[in-house]
C-alpha cells in the first residue's frame, strides 16, 4: 500500500474551529436573505449523509454520471491517456473514481476534501483497491488554490470534479473555482468534470426532496454542525427543509425555513428569524450544454469532449486548460 496520512492545510483557530467557516457562517447570516455556502454541509456527519442520498431512487445524477464512467471507458483512455496524477475536488467516498482509475492508467492519486477523517478513510480503501497505485490525501478548502503533494508536481494532472457540485455556486462563485482549480492543477492539465441538466421540475424537486427524508436531514445537519462547532443554540427541530426550482435562474434551491419566530447565538452573537423566514443552504443549477461551455471558457478551460448518459440527464466534460490570450 502506496497511501499516506496526507497533509491538513484546514485553517483552525486556538479552539480547533476552522475560521473560514466561522467567517461565512457569520456574514451569511448576518444578511437579509440568511445564506451559508453550501460547502459547509459537508462535514463528516453531511458527507455520510450524502452518500445515503445518492443512493435513493429520487437522486439520479449518481445512477446516470456511474453509467457513462461504466459504459464510456475506452473513449475515457483515448481522450485522457495514461501517466497522468488524478487530482479529485471534494473526493468524499471516492466511490466514483474506481471507475475513471481502471481505464486510464493514473500515475498517482491526490483526493482533496474538507472532511478529513471521511478523506482518510476513502484514500485508505481505495489504496486496498489499487495497491502498486500512489495516493496522497489532501484535507484542505480545495476553493483555495492547495498546493499539492511534491511527489506529483511534475506529473501532468487530471482534475476530477465529479457529481454536480459546479452547480451548488452561483455563476461567479463557480468561475472563481474554475480559475482556482486550473491555479492548483498548472499548464497542460485538464479537467473531467460533471454537470447535471435541466429537466423536468418534477424530476428536480424529487431529487433533492426525497420521501424518506434523507435530503432534509441532511440541510438540517448544517444547522446541528454550526451548534456544535460555533457553540450555536439553534433550534433545529424547529427548522424545515425545502426545495425550490427557480426557472430563471435554472436551479433547485434548498432553504432551511422557520416553522416559527427564534432568536438564536452563534459565536456569541445574536440573530433572529421570524416564521416563514429561511436560511439559504445550496443551490444546485443544471445546465445546457451552451451554458456549461460558457462557464468553463470563463473559467479558463477549453471544452473538448462531452459525455450524456442514455437518458440524457446528466453529463461528463472534458476540458484542457486554456492558454492565455490577449486578444479574442
Amino acid at each position: 500500500m502506496t497511501t499516506n496520512k496526507g497533509l491538513a492545510l484546514v485553517d483552525l483557530d486556538e479552539d480547533g474551529v476552522d475560521r473560514a467557516f466561522r467567517a461565512d457562517v457569520l456574514e451569511g447570516l448576518a444578511q437579509a436573505q440568511k445564506a451559508v455556502p453550501a460547502r459547509w454541509l459537508y462535514d463528516d456527519a453531511g458527507s455520510q449523509l450524502f452518500e445515503d442520498i445518492t443512493q435513493l431512487k429520487e437522486y439520479y445524477p449518481t445512477r446516470a454520471e456511474t453509467e457513462i464512467l461504466t459504459d464510456r471507458g475506452s473513449e475515457f483512455a483515448d481522450a485522457i491517456g495514461p501517466g497522468r496524477a488524478v487530482v479529485e475536488f471534494g473526493s468524499g467516498s471516492s466511490v466514483k473514481t474506481p471507475l475513471l482509475l481502471r481505464c486510464i492508467e493514473p500515475a498517482a492519486y491526490v483526493p482533496l476534501d474538507i472532511a478529513g477523517d471521511f478523506l482518510r478513510a476513502a484514500a485508505a480503501d481505495l489504496s486496498a483497491k489499487f495497491p502498486g497505485l500512489p495516493v496522497h490525501p489532501v484535507e484542505a478548502d480545495f476553493v483555495r488554490r492547495v498546493e499539492l503533494p511534491g511527489e506529483v508536481a511534475d506529473m501532468p494532472k487530471l482534475g476530477f470534479f465529479p457529481g454536480s457540485t459546479i452547480g451548488n455556486m452561483v455563476p461567479r462563485t463557480a468561475v472563481d473555482l474554475l480559475r482556482t482549480m486550473r491555479e492548483t492543477l498548472g499548464e497542460g492539465s485538464k479537467l473531467l468534470i460533471g454537470m447535471d441538466l435541466i429537466k423536468s421540475r418534477k424530476v428536480l424537486k424529487a431529487a433533492y426532496d426525497d420521501a424518506k427524508g434523507v435530503t432534509a436531514e441532511f440541510n438540517r445537519n448544517l444547522a446541528r454542525r454550526i451548534n456544535r462547532e460555533l457553540g450555536g443554540t439553534i433550534p433545529v427541530d424547529a427548522l424545515r427543509h425545502e426545495a425550490r426550482w427557480s426557472d430563471d435562474l435554472a436551479r433547485i434551491e434548498m432553504h432551511l425555513v422557520a416553522d416559527d419566530d427564534m432568536e438564536f447565538e452563534v459565536a456569541g452573537r445574536r440573530f433572529a428569524l421570524a416564521s416563514g423566514e429561511s436560511i439559504h443552504t445550496e443551490n444546485s443549477h443544471k445546465f445546457s450544454r451552451r451554458s456549461g461551455n460558457t462557464l468553463l471558457l470563463a473559467g479558463g478551460w477549453t471544452p473538448v469532449r462531452r459525455w450524456l448518459d442514455r437518458k440524457e440527464r446528466f453529463s461528463l466534460i472534458l476540458a484542457e486548460a486554456t492558454i492565455p490570450r490577449t486578444a479574442p
